[in-house]
């Protein structure tokens, strides 16, 4: 490889991990084609970019983007690597979980998620709790919800019941 294809490398590297708030390193090193082909599917299924890079090449990468902070990931680019990119925070998370029910690898080296590093296989118990974008929008409009519903059913139901007090007392009256 010249010198000038490392460096479009590179640069088309740093251009993907500026533009995804989601960075995961693993480790897919001796996955047989059959099985690396099941893992490169199911990424593709979840919308996540996997690719096996070489560690200088993605370190020198990490190092050109400038308003991200991959320092606490160099020491994790030991040995094969591979990174996957995601739009969403817990999506490789939930499917290298899934994918080591039946197989060893990919094991989870760091992750780099909206800014926050997790080192180390024993983090992706935690990253596949993280909420998604998504999930999270939808807890926050349930819980503005909820005091509105609770208001409507309670003057719905106590419309009711005044409705018979009143007419209770007018029938008294009479």
């Amino acid at each position: 490889m010249t010198r000038e294809e490392k460096n479009q490398l590179i640069d088309s590297l740093a251009d993907k991990l500026a533009s995804s708030n989601v960075v995961y390193l693993t480790d897919v090193s001796e996955m047989t084609v059959e099985k690396s082909n099941r893992l490169r599917r199911a990424c593709f299924q979840k919308d996540i970019t996997l690719e096996v890079v070489k560690n200088t090449l993605l370190k020198k990468a990490m190092d050109r983007v400038e308003d991200k902070d991959f320092s606490e990931l160099y020491e994790t680019l030991k040995g094969n690597t591979s990174i996957m990119l995601s739009e969403v925070s817990n999506a490789p998370a939930k499917l290298i979980k899934e994918f080591r029910k039946k197989e060893e690898k990919p094991i989870l080296k760091a992750a780099f998620v909206e800014e926050t590093v997790y080192v180390g296989d024993d983090q992706l118990e935690s990253l596949t709790n993280l909420k998604s974008k998504n999930e999270l929008i939808a807890d926050v409009i349930a819980l503005l919800q909820s005091p509105a519903k609770n208001v409507i059913s309670g003057l719905s139901s106590g419309g009711g019941k005044l409705a018979g007090i009143v007419k209770t007392l007018s029938e008294r009256e009479a």
